[in-house]
């Protein structure tokens, strides 16, 4: 049985990681060198990615009748002030801005998964979320294998 309130959370947790996901990367390329444009460009298409995200889960609560989320989660705050604290230590290397934007993918992904098995979504959001977490895991596989390539 679907759930009005079960799918507006869920709908807005889902906007604040992807609010995550669009300062996170925004942080990231701020970290970059000036010969990471590889990483400036498929930075931005994942702000891209994350903003449709955003915009058909907004549209959704809306359709619901709530109030979408504007802003990020907390985890996602302390994730960013954790990166910035990590690169006093660490400078602002190519390997460690892409750990931590696999460190952030990987918050997306279960994110993403926790949402699809909740209870009482209604079935065009599980067909939505599905699509948006198909999307989600390519672009966390695609930082990933970067990331190995330059551990090597």
């Amino acid at each position: 049985m679907e759930n009005n309130t079960v799918n507006i959370e869920v709908l807005n947790d889902l906007i604040e990681i992807n609010n995550d996901r669009i300062v996170g990367y925004q942080k990231a390329t701020e970290e970059l060198k000036t010969e990471d444009n590889d990483l400036r460009s498929l930075f931005a298409e994942m702000i891209v990615l994350s903003q449709n995200n955003k915009s058909d889960l907004t549209k959704e609560v809306q359709v619901l009748g709530a109030e979408p989320e504007s802003g990020t989660t907390n985890s996602g705050k302390i994730y960013r002030a954790w990166m910035d604290i990590k690169a006093v230590f660490t400078g602002h290397d190519r390997e460690t801005v892409l750990e931590n934007c696999e460190f952030g993918e990987d918050a997306a992904k279960r994110a993403y998964k926790m949402a699809l098995e909740t209870e009482g979504l209604a079935g065009h959001l599980v067909a939505l979320i599905s699509s948006q977490q198909t999307a989600q895991k390519a672009a966390h596989d695609q930082i990933k294998a970067i990331r190995d390539q330059v551990a090597k």
